[in-house]
């Protein structure tokens, strides 16, 4: 092993140890930056050793490379679409649109969780924040199928995977930050957006199939209830009036990106407006509201902005030291084909989502790996889709699937943490089967954008 294979796996090491110990993810990221600088720099310049860094390369235009971070205007949608999925989750319209769906659907066997899935799905196109969708699924859903005897593990399983979309189907902050990273405009946001729409649906209605057909094979599992009320015009028309509101802001969102009307980021603010409006017109936009969503939306723009500029320190320094190279002759060592080497980075990164954050497998990995896969001639939509359903279900898997968290923390009494990773492993499952039928079925993340904007 030479010296840059050596100190490239060295830093990968020092930042996972930091991890495991418990040192916030921004601080390691930076801190191992800056301490193998320090390593590099004293191997050059006083031990003769045999590497190509420079401190004035790497260290030396930080500066530079932060300063384009924080001023590149497609950064600005990123709290844009924040403020508005916290606005939208304040504004009540999943509240409405729960009542009238369960009315509707809620007299089938898994006729609740079916609901679910549905608002979970609405959710995921008009917020993309996955902590705000799953946490407002489980108050909102999680009491009601207990009251319905549901088993504890399709409930909980069902509200904590479904919010997970929000990080797939478009207007998705996830997807603003990879086609930042990507650094390619055939993989632009609205190609990513477009491409993402297709997938994910896709896993909303594999979610229906699994738990209409698991409700039917096991009677118990979510029993239909005893008391349904009939249907009437009226329950249908309650359904409508519900579900206009967030589709409206669905198409004025995408609609404007799509059509060229608007760039990303002033969609983002088309985003905002929408949100404020809706919350206003259901009498939630308080000053309180307000308060409450400006100081969330701060606090996770800084939160995702110092990952930033410490996954920046990091980069640089790893690219200084050769990482670039390291990664590119790993991966083109391999004894497979383009095929094999798509198939051995997402396992890769599936299994980095046991323990990594979507933040920093984007900001770290993604770079490192994109240039290498586009030299092969791989589609950059298809590996981008491939890569964002692979990212999706590090929110599910153990120990640090954040989704889980989330829905332990408005959990009911009797529901335990067996519980819930019982319920999220077939949806994990689910997931790496839609990922399976991408990854063999490219249409399905390619056929749209390319029908919208054209081909490569």
């Amino acid at each position: 092993m030479g010296l840059e294979q050596f100190l490239v796996l060295a830093m990968f090491a020092s930042f996972m140890s930091l991890l495991l110990l418990g040192f916030p993810v921004a601080w390691s990221l930076a801190g191992v930056g800056f301490a193998f600088a320090v390593i590099g720099h004293v191997l050059v310049e006083y031990m003769a050793a045999d590497l190509w860094f420079s401190w004035g390369g790497t260290i030396g235009v930080l500066d530079r490379r932060i300063y384009g971070i924080v001023a590149n205007e497609l950064m600005v949608a990123l709290p844009l679409f924040i403020f508005m999925g916290i606005m939208l989750d304040r504004s009540g319209i999943a509240e409405r649109l729960m009542n009238s769906l369960v009315r509707v659907l809620g007299g089938l066997r898994g006729g609740y969780a079916v609901t679910v899935v549905i608002v979970g799905v609405l959710l995921a196109a008009s917020t993309g924040i996955v902590g705000a969708s799953v946490v407002l699924l489980g108050m909102l859903s999680l009491g009601p199928m207990m009251r319905a005897q549901y088993n504890k593990s399709l409930a909980v399983g069902t509200a904590c995977s479904v919010g997970t979309l929000g990080i797939l189907v478009p207007p998705s902050i996830m997807l603003v930050l990879m086609a930042d990273r990507m650094g390619t405009s055939d993989a632009s946001v609205g190609r990513l957006f477009m491409a993402a729409l297709v997938p994910g649906v896709m896993l909303g209605v594999m979610y229906i199939a699994f738990i209409l057909i698991a409700a039917y094979l096991k009677k118990d599992l979510a029993p239909a209830p005893k008391d349904r009320q009939p249907l009437d015009a009226r329950a249908f028309l309650q359904v409508f009036i519900a579900v206009l509101p967030p589709l409206g802001l669905i198409l004025a969102v995408l609609g404007s990106i799509f059509t060229g009307f608007a760039t990303t980021t002033e969609a983002s603010a088309v985003g905002a407006l929408g949100a404020m409006l809706l919350a206003l017109f259901n009498r939630r936009l308080t000053l309180a509201t307000l308060r409450h969503a400006l100081y969330q939306t701060s606090r996770t723009t800084a939160f995702i902005f110092a990952i930033f500029i410490g996954a920046t320190v990091f980069a640089a320094v790893l690219r200084g030291l050769g990482g670039d190279d390291v990664v590119r002759l790993a991966l083109t060592g391999l004894p497979f084909s383009e095929t094999g080497i798509v198939l051995t980075i997402l396992l890769v990164v599936f299994l980095l989502g046991f323990f990594l954050d979507w933040v920093e497998i984007t900001l770290i990995i993604l770079p490192l790996v994109a240039p290498v896969v586009f030299s092969l001639g791989v589609d950059p939509l298809w590996f981008a889709m491939l890569f964002a359903i692979c990212l999706q279900t590090s929110f599910l898997t153990p120990p640090v699937g954040f989704a889980l968290f989330y829905i332990k923390g408005v959990c009911p009494p009797g529901i335990t943490t067996r519980d819930i990773y019982l319920g999220v492993a077939p949806f994990v499952a689910i997931q790496l089967l839609g990922l399976l039928l991408v990854f063999f079925f490219a249409p399905l993340a390619t056929w749209l954008p390319n029908e919208i904007y054209g081909g490569r």
